[in-house]
């Protein structure tokens, strides 16, 4: 009894002797405790593959469409071949990011898309998904290699063994501290360079390093080193900043995932005359995209620009009336607007239909003068005053109140 009266919170009542204790209802609240799960890494997502391949399974299901950079729609899939033509024997296989290659197979075998394969490589062999079969292949080679011999096509060795798989796993789960320690490396002696990604090879005896560098760099050294470090045959390969974001991937401003990383495949030169011709500003910010570049969209729209400001008047000559010279604003290029406003009154616009500027500027060059602009304006902009009442009302206005 002293030690249970010990335990007594200080300051709670105490019950007299002889009254029932009192029954005291719990909390019925419940309390919910909000923690994160667990973020599972999948390094063979780069892969297209939606969880990482089990050595004692089939590994029938892990790879996925959606998963893969640079995927192609099979759209003859469920169409049957003709009659009598013959069935292309070479397949296309995925390895990581957007690197896809073909590869023939042999006579005695099948493979359907989602398949392990173990394919010819230089030296050694290399382990990859088969992400498209049948017809849609022969027309991708056409479109991608119009001139590859078919002799030259590499082949696929087998189907992946149970070993082969262990090694592909055990190299892919050693990419993200190779590419770590390799910055390491670079960094300690000094080299101007940023190694954005490694792949290495499935039998796990050569590795690809995927750099970035502004100016030629010579990595000799770090190639001694590194083949010390890892005990792989080393190749670098340079890209450039938008192959970077490709491998990378992102998204972009506009919300989607980039362009290059989904179907852009090859990258053409993007200037700011492409912001100048859809009257964009020249904002660095919302201009440059994830790679620092100009961004690729730019060159969407431009010639449906350049087709819309064909036959419109230059914006540089001023239109004369008898009120005085207009020079030009801003043009609404689908709208065949231009905006003109005095030199003496620049902010009161007038926007003027194409057709009605070129008769001005005809009228300009016969010497006839017209009485003003808003004749021939369609929308009217004027600037509104704005009146700052701190400014114009009285701090002791409210002494009498």
């Amino acid at each position: 009894m002293i030690l249970k009266d010990m335990e007594n919170i200080e300051g709670a009542p105490v019950q007299p002797e002889g009254t029932p204790p009192q029954e005291v209802i719990a909390d019925e609240t419940i309390m919910h405790e909000f923690r994160q799960a667990p973020y599972i890494l999948n390094p063979f997502l780069s892969r297209g593959c939606c969880q990482a391949p089990k050595i004692y399974n089939k590994n029938e299901t892990i790879f996925q469409h959606s998963c893969s950079k640079f995927d192609s729609f099979d759209w003859l899939g469920k169409i049957p071949a003709p009659l009598g033509s013959k069935v292309i024997d070479v397949v296309e296989v995925r390895f990581k990011n957007s690197r896809k290659d073909y590869y023939r197979m042999p006579p005695d075998m099948e493979l359907s898309v989602g398949e392990i394969v173990a394919v010819e490589a230089s030296p050694g062999h290399d382990i990859g998904i088969v992400s498209m079969v049948g017809e849609m292949v022969r027309f991708q080679l056409r479109k991608k290699n119009p001139s590859t011999n078919p002799e030259e096509i590499k082949k696929v060795y087998r189907k992946a063994r149970l070993t082969d798989i262990e090694k592909w796993i055990a190299a892919v789960d050693l990419e993200i501290s190779t590419m770590y320690r390799s910055r390491l490396i670079a960094d300690q002696l000094g080299l101007l360079m940023k190694i954005n990604d490694v792949e290495i090879q499935g039998d796990n005896t050569k590795a690809i390093f995927y750099y970035t560098a502004e100016d030629r760099v010579d990595f000799r050294e770090l190639i001694k080193l590194m083949a010390e470090e890892f005990k792989l045959r080393i190749e670098m390969r340079q890209i450039g900043a938008r192959q970077e974001a490709s491998r990378l991937g992102g998204i972009g401003s506009c919300g989607r995932e980039l362009c290059c990383s989904t179907w852009m495949s090859d990258f053409k030169s993007v200037t700011t005359n492409s912001a100048r011709v859809q009257q964009l500003s020249l904002n660095p910010q919302k201009l440059a995209g994830q790679c620092g570049k100009l961004k690729c969209c730019l060159n969407y729209e431009y010639d449906t620009y350049v087709d819309a400001l064909k036959g419109m008047p230059n914006t540089d000559i001023r239109l004369k009336t008898r009120q005085g010279e207009a020079v030009h604003q801003k043009t609404d290029i689908f709208q065949r607007l231009m905006w003109y406003s005095y030199v003496s009154e620049p902010s009161n616009m007038m926007a003027i239909p194409v057709d009605n500027v070129i008769l001005i500027l005809e009228e300009n060059k016969k010497g006839n003068l017209p009485e003003k602009l808003e004749e021939f304006s369609q929308i009217t902009e004027k600037k509104s005053e704005f009146d700052n009442g701190a400014v114009q009302d009285d701090l002791t206005r409210f002494d009498h109140l």
